[in-house]
């Protein structure tokens, strides 16, 4: 029987996590703070709770992430004009110098991830990937009590 589908996607973040991690390290720069720079790269002006979200961790560990990049002079925060309780982020030219070079030590781990695809397989991997990401994103169906559950498996090589 194939591996779920579930599985395989987690066994492939679990190894660019790892990837990522030890790519970043000489850099002194983690893999969620990494993925926090990269996310004001492209959306500055978040807040901590926001930027959270997207970089997928809690709000309490973005917070202690937020500091220490602000602390190091990479992102700088002013209170947002709607709500001055709420500091926006936005990258500072120290934090795109060092998101600049992020990008390059990380650069081969997305290359030794796709080296065994095509170029047609490595666009149509990343507009499957979007299309299951946007379902994802989506909210859950809610089921009635009365309406059955699927089975699942606690194992996802099942």
């Amino acid at each position: 029987m194939s591996a779920r589908i579930s599985y395989l996607v987690k066994r492939v973040e679990r190894g660019v996590r790892a990837r990522l991690d030890d790519a970043l390290q000489s850099l002194h720069v983690t893999t969620p703070e990494y993925t926090a720079l990269s996310v004001l790269r492209h959306r500055s002006g978040l807040s901590s709770a926001q930027l959270a979200r997207r970089a997928f961790v809690s709000a309490q560990a973005m917070n202690l992430i937020v500091v220490g990049l602000e602390r190091r002079g990479w992102i700088a925060r002013s209170p947002n004009p709607d709500n001055a309780k709420v500091l926006c982020a936005r990258l500072t030219p120290a934090g795109k110098d060092t998101l600049v070079a992020c990008d390059r030590a990380t650069a081969q781990v997305e290359k030794a991830l796709l080296a065994e695809l095509s170029g047609s397989e490595v666009t149509a991997l990343r507009e499957m990937l979007e299309r299951c990401a946007s379902a994802l994103s989506e909210p859950p169906v809610v089921r009635s009590r009365a309406e059955p559950r699927a089975a699942t498996h606690s194992r996802g090589d099942s």
